[in-house]
């Protein structure tokens, strides 16, 4: 059989009838529905955008997610998922000392950690995790009971030292 433009815009038309004319679901059975139901939304509370996407894949980024959190109380006691968020990871750890422990990236315990740098500290049995500013401080849950900023790493005991940021 030869296909032309005719027929092959025929056929198009046909289906856009077909489909236009189709019963939406639920109504055959006698279901009500509405085309003003509204659709239940996803949570998307720790995920990013499109748009910060590309932003958190940077140290400058990583910084930027925490500052834009400071003061928030949400991630108390989830340092390590904080700071994956912040980087936009892939990577998962159960717990900062997990991270810091495992083979994902360099040990480093001396030098001022870069800007992005995970930094360490051996505080409890699953450790703490934040991200270095660059300047010898830097962003965490749990300054002062929230995120917030610290400007020296000895701001909490034990510092272990850091890891390159990185959002693998």
């Amino acid at each position: 059989m030869r296909f032309t433009k005719v027929t092959v815009a025929a056929i198009g038309l046909l289906g856009a009838a077909l489909i236009g004319t189709a019963v939406p679901a639920g109504a055959a059975t006698g279901e009500a529905f509405s085309p003003n139901a509204e659709l239940a939304q996803a949570q998307l509370g720790d995920t990013a955008t499109a748009s910060d996407i590309s932003i958190q894949q940077t140290a400058a980024g990583a910084v930027k997610w925490m500052s834009d959190r400071n003061g928030s109380t949400a991630y108390e006691g989830y340092c390590e998922r904080a700071v994956r968020l912040a980087w936009n990871r892939t990577t998962h750890h159960a717990s900062a000392i997990e991270h810091w422990r495992s083979s994902d990236g360099a040990r480093h315990t001396t030098g001022t950690p870069p800007k992005g740098a995970f930094v360490f500290w051996d505080i409890s049995q699953y450790g703490h995790v934040g991200i270095a500013d660059g300047a010898g401080g830097f962003w965490s849950t749990d300054v002062n009971n929230k995120i917030g900023h610290a400007s020296s790493t000895s701001h909490f005991s034990h510092y272990l030292g850091w890891k390159p940021g990185n959002s693998n």
